[in-house]
């Protein structure tokens, strides 16, 4: 069992950066993978990315390569998503979840947070 609690998110101008952290609890973190989604009012929750148990794999949706970037620090039982050159698209409400197999499949990840809210202003 994992609980999970996001942080991080704020309201930024649109080029600007923040990093999300996801805070598990407990010893058993590191048993799971880890991805971040976000969902904006009335949109299907979305994959953003994803990064395996030990951090040596990550995966993204194509709409934040090369400006997002997942990571993991099991000591601290703590998933990061660094976001940089943020885009009006991008508001949403950011969840982190432990779990998944197919990562970019929301119904495969096991435990969530409560999310944190992005919002880029243009």
């Amino acid at each position: 069992q994992v609980q999970l609690v996001e942080s991080g998110g704020g309201l930024v101008q649109a080029g600007g950066s923040l990093r999300l952290s996801c805070a598990g609890s407990g010893r058993t973190f590191s048993s799971y993978a880890m991805g971040w989604f976000r969902q904006a009012p009335g949109k299907e929750r979305e994959f953003v990315a994803a990064i395996n148990r030990s951090g040596g794999a990550t995966y993204y949706v194509d709409s934040v390569k090369g400006r997002c970037t997942i990571s993991r620090d099991n000591a601290k039982n703590t998933v990061y998503l660094q976001m940089n050159g943020l885009k009006p698209e991008d508001t949403a409400v950011y969840l982190c979840a432990a779990g998944s197999r197919r990562y970019w499949r929301p119904d495969e990840y096991d435990y969530w947070g409560q999310g944190t809210q992005v919002t880029v202003s243009s």
